[in-house]
Parts: C-alpha cells; structure tokens; sequence
C-alpha cells in the first residue's frame, strides 16, 4: 500500500520521532519534499500562477489536513505556497508527516492538470 493510499493515525504518545535514515527512506516516497531542520521537518514549495490560485491550494489542503487529522504549517502569497510539515507534539518526524506529504502530492498533481498551480 503507497503512503498516498494510507491515512492518518492519531497520536498515542510514547512514539520517539524518526531518525534521519528513517526519514529519507520515506521521502523518497514523496517527490518534491526536503528535509529541512536537521531533519526533523519536512517541506515543499509550489510555484503558483497567481495569488488566487496559491489562496485556492491552501484551501485544499486545509481540507484535506482536516479530513486526516494531521495539520501542517503554510504560508503562501502571489505566485507560491510553501507547506511544512512535522508532528509537534515529538518535535519531529512521524509517518503521518509522510503520508499527508504523499496526499498532498496528489493534490498538487490534480490542480496543476487543471491548469492551477504551475
């Protein structure tokens, strides 16, 4: 099963957050994201035509955050949305991080194939 077929699970605790290993094994898994932070965090930036369509991308991943139960950090402005993601509750990388990075993915391929985000 992709991380893209799997959903979010909500957080137990005790759960120590990925190493780095662990962690670039599953980015491979999502095109376009990098480790950042020593990695700890993990971050895509997508270029947009417009503000509108940058406002637009946020809203839908905003929904789909919600549906999973897994929030990220964005910012986004004219021409761009930049989506960090990591589980704060351990200060760290969890596979939840991955498999909302891997839906988003999919989002963003949806709305760039209608002529959004570029």
């Amino acid at each position: 099963m992709t991380l893209e077929d799997r959903h979010c699970v909500p957080y137990r605790g005790g759960v120590a957050p990925l190493d780095a290993e662990a962690a670039t094994r599953l980015l491979a898994e999502t095109p376009g994201w990098a480790l950042i932070h020593d990695a700890n965090r993990i971050e895509r930036r997508v270029a947009t035509r417009d503000f509108a369509r940058a406002l637009a991308l946020v809203d839908r991943i905003g929904a789909l955050a919600e549906a999973e139960g897994h929030h990220p950090d964005i910012a986004f402005g004219w021409g761009y949305c930049r989506i960090e993601l990591y589980t704060h509750k351990i200060k760290g990388l969890h596979e939840n991080d991955f498999i909302l990075a891997a839906k988003i993915n999919a989002l963003v391929d949806d709305m760039c194939s209608d002529h959004g985000p570029s």
